[in-house]
């Protein structure tokens, strides 16, 4: 029951970060994308936010993983172990900016926007979950 408290209360509290950054809105994301037309600088300082925020949690979460500590929820802490670039991750990575600057959201500013009713998000949420089941097919299929 514990890690459903945490679990809710981060959701909560991410969503409400996500709001109040603008993030929601995807014309302020593409705004923010638009280099050489009306190009809107403020979403630099949420993700400089977030970086910061981050690179602190991670910190945390490593000390506390080489403790032998589990999460706040109980569970044992894994933290991301490769380091390598390669084609996955690149193209990965394209896709996701193609997909950000076309419709202005990532996934979860898409789904605070739909749970909130914005129309746009809820026609762009089972798109991207279409997305998601067609990759995990794909790899099962590689496999």
């Amino acid at each position: 029951m514990r890690g459903i408290v945490f679990a809710l209360a981060a959701g909560v509290l991410f969503g409400v970060g996500l709001i109040a950054g603008g993030m929601t809105d995807p014309a302020k994301v593409q705004g923010f994308l638009d280099l050489f037309g009306r190009w809107d600088p403020s979403l630099a300082f949420v993700m400089g936010g977030a970086i910061a925020v981050a690179v602190g949690a991670f910190a945390l979460a490593r000390r506390r993983q080489a403790r032998g500590a589990a999460s706040w929820s109980g569970e044992p802490i894994e933290l991301p172990t490769s380091t390598s670039i390669d084609a996955r991750l690149v193209g990965g990575g394209v896709l996701f900016g193609i997909g950000w600057g076309l419709a202005g959201f990532c996934p979860g500013p898409a789904i605070v926007a739909a749970a909130s009713g914005y129309a746009p998000a809820l026609w762009f949420v089972p798109a991207m979950l279409a997305g998601m089941l067609a990759h995990d097919f794909v790899l099962q299929r590689r496999a």
